[in-house]
């Protein structure tokens, strides 16, 4: 049955692709920050197990395609590997339940391990799943037409991409939505379970469409696997050539012609051909090395990022939307516009040039991505290094008040503050302090005082009638608040107990002087109600942005009217993440030259039947890209964020280099001439074998 002049078995094959590409791009786009803030590793760790799961999705395909080709046929493969990948994302759902370990109900897992041991095993299944299908379900969906239906064959593939990233767009805008509500049965947290289930239900949506589908499919039985003829042709050339070693055998043209002995002609021209393209995708890993940071690097850079968008407020995870949603421009544009363009101002913007600018396009998004980086960095607060301490100082009273640090400290000039403001936070030597004199008006007091190491504190000073009251205050925090969530916490500065409440949150019973712990919340205005002596009064807080923390100062409450002061202990994230645009736009207009042109050129360079060979060889230049990553944030040991942006730059640039060197040596050729060749060769062979096996025995004496 048809439908437009297409086979109808193809929309199943459609709308499959696109459920299991949701289900992948969804789960990968919350992975880092559930490895970050939900397994609590840290942002190097995190980074290097999403890049060795990006690996292992793009080395199991070449299991996929051998099973397939060798074994069950395409059909087959696809639907037992969709089982174990719709099992994959179950378990990774189930493993991000944290009620699951919680016995005590603090809102956080007891056996972290349990969720690190489930979590690993759904990654390995689901690399498992997408790997195996992904080569077979684009060549099952081009078995299904004739052999006259070319132009609805090269059609299906456009809309196949299209599929693709309409899938991912939609699932990386999605997903993060779903991660961000709360939900819990002891306690509300991030909601990980869901978005980690709708990619699991849409896969498993994805499976039942692709079964129901079965009737209408041509199954092409498995014809076996070309690659392993190539590998084994390979082989036996080498094997032979290193027996032959000797200085009495001749020379051949080609190593690979000594296969000869045992393999056809035809085979080995194909294989040199096959060789000649996958030489040159040596260089092209790096490319993918940086691609792939989107997802981990990038999404980390956001969560220290604002992401207010005026009315919208933009989760650091779903900034990786601006990849697809460029390339469903781009590709259009590129080809009706960019391309017609240079070939008008007669440049021979060959293939292996556009790979060569994709790279260098790459390579530039990264030097802005490190320019973001530097600005982020002006942004960051300085926290107390080990040995070290910080303090600083509010002024809760109504006259000035100052700081001298016994013994006089070079380092640390006298502090003096106003009636009801605040110094800065002052950094010292923790051995060194060992008294705070402090004048205020016409009284003097000094205090003993001991610090800890890497901690700050916040003092209170206040006098009353017969002398000056302090308030010491450990400040817990000394990292950014996570995913662009603020801490909040109270000081109450009134002669009465009060009662706190916060947008929800109780800050329970506060004594004078004293202070509540830190609690967190998200952007945006809050309302504040104060309890004093049975009198309540309320006020609207001030906006919060995003990664802040706030002291906020009681001052005054009676009826009705409550008067606070907002002290900033860290300042909110003030680089906009509208600011990683530019890196997205500059690594997508180079996937869309790089990636769309690479497998182009290789298949217009190879013969039909290898581009099962040379797809392997595609994808695996990105898994092999993933392991770069690995390696060079492992052995690099950058402690500046940036200087590694800059070191990726660089290592593409000088790889983009290398390729335009093997790209001007490259001769291009036309498989199908080639192949004509061999077909009149054989023809001769035919008709006069004579003389054809005194040629093959020319050719084995050369």
């Amino acid at each position: 049955p048809s439908c437009f002049g297409y086979p109808l078995s193809i929309f199943f094959i459609i709308i499959n692709e696109f459920c299991e590409r949701f289900s992948y791009y969804g789960m990968r786009a919350v992975l880092v920050l559930y490895f970050k803030y939900f397994l609590q590793w840290d942002d190097n760790l995190s980074t290097a197990i999403y890049h060795t799961f990006v690996a292992l999705c793009y080395l199991t395909p070449i299991l996929g395609a051998l099973i397939a080709d060798s074994w069950l046929g395409k059909f087959k493969t696809i639907v037992s590997l969709s089982v174990v990948y719709t099992i994959g994302q179950a378990v990774m759902s189930v493993s991000s339940i944290n009620d699951l370990t919680d016995h005590n109900k603090d809102g956080f897992p007891d056996n972290v391990s349990v969720h690190v041991a489930l979590s690993m095993i759904g990654l390995i299944l689901i690399a498992l799943g997408t790997g195996g299908i992904k080569p077979c379900v684009s060549a099952f969906g081009g078995d299904q037409f004739e052999d006259h239906q070319e132009k609805q064959r090269s059609r299906f593939f456009s809309i196949f991409y299209l599929s693709i990233n309409a899938g991912s767009l939609l699932s990386t805008i999605i997903t993060p939505i779903l991660r961000a509500q709360q939900c819990g049965i002891h306690s509300k947290q991030r909601c990980y379970p869901l978005a980690f289930g709708v990619p699991a239900a849409l896969m498993a949506v994805s499976l039942v469409v692709f079964v129901v589908g079965s009737r209408m499919y041509k199954k092409v039985k498995p014809q076996g696997n070309i690659m392993i003829q190539v590998s084994k042709c390979i082989g036996f050339a080498i094997k032979n050539r290193f027996r032959h070693r000797s200085k009495q055998y001749p020379k051949r043209e080609h190593w690979l012609d000594w296969a000869s002995e045992k393999y056809d002609k035809r085979l080995i021209a194909q294989t040199k051909m096959v060789l000649k393209v996958l030489f040159l995708y040596i260089p092209l890993p790096m490319f993918w090395a940086l691609f792939d940071q989107q997802g981990s690097r990038w999404t980390l850079q956001a969560t220290t990022m604002d992401g207010n968008f005026v009315a919208i407020q933009i989760q650091p995870d779903q900034m990786q939307t601006v990849n697809p949603i460029l390339i469903i421009i781009m590709v259009p544009v590129m080809d009706a516009v960019i391309y017609p363009l240079i070939k008008k101002c007669k440049i021979d913007f060959t293939p292996l040039r556009k790979i060569t600018v994709g790279m260098f396009l790459a390579s530039l998004a990264f030097v802005a991505a490190a320019l973001v980086q530097v600005q982020i960095d002006k942004t960051l607060p300085v926290f107390p290094a080990a040995g070290q301490s910080q303090i600083r100082f509010i002024n809760l009273g109504t006259q000035d008040a100052t700081v001298r640090f016994e013994p006089q400290l070079q380092t640390v000039p006298v502090q003096t503050v106003g009636p009801m403001h605040s110094t800065d936070y002052v950094t010292l030597e923790t051995s060194q302090l060992k008294l705070l004199n402090i004048a205020y008006g016409n009284k003097n007091n000094a205090i003993n005082i001991t610090l800890s190491e890497e901690s700050r504190y916040t003092l209170g000073i206040k006098d009353n009638a017969a002398n000056i009251v302090t308030s010491l205050l450990y400040d817990e925090v000394t990292s950014k608040p996570e995913e662009g969530n603020n801490l909040i916490r109270f000081i109450n500065n009134l002669p009465d107990v009060v009662n706190i409440t916060m947008g929800g949150t109780h800050f329970g019973t506060l004594r004078p002087l004293s202070a509540s712990n830190y609690s967190i919340f998200s952007g945006g205005r809050k309302d504040i109600t104060a309890v004093r002596n049975s009198v309540s009064c309320s006020t609207t807080s001030k906006a919060f942005g995003f990664g802040s923390a706030y002291t906020i100062v009681i001052n005054e409450c009676n009826a009705n009217t409550l008067d606070v002061m907002y002290y900033e202990d860290i300042p909110p994230n003030t680089v906009h993440m509208a600011w990683q645009i530019p890196q997205y736009f500059l690594l997508t207009c180079g996937e869309v030259v790089f990636s769309v042109t690479g497998l182009e050129f290789s298949y217009s360079q190879a013969p039909s039947n290898m581009k099962a060979v040379l797809q392997a060889g595609w994808l695996l230049t990105v898994a092999v890209g993933n392991i770069i990553v690995l390696i060079v944030a492992g052995a690099s040991k950058l402690s500046e964020q940036w200087a590694e942006y800059v070191l990726f730059a660089a290592l593409l640039l000088a790889v983009c280099i290398i390729f335009a060197i093997m790209a001007y040596f490259y001769t291009y050729i036309d498989p199908n001439e080639i192949e004509a060749q061999l077909d009149e060769e054989e023809k001769q062979v035919k008709k006069d074998p004579d003389t054809s096996e005194k040629q093959v025995e020319a050719d084995s004496q050369m």
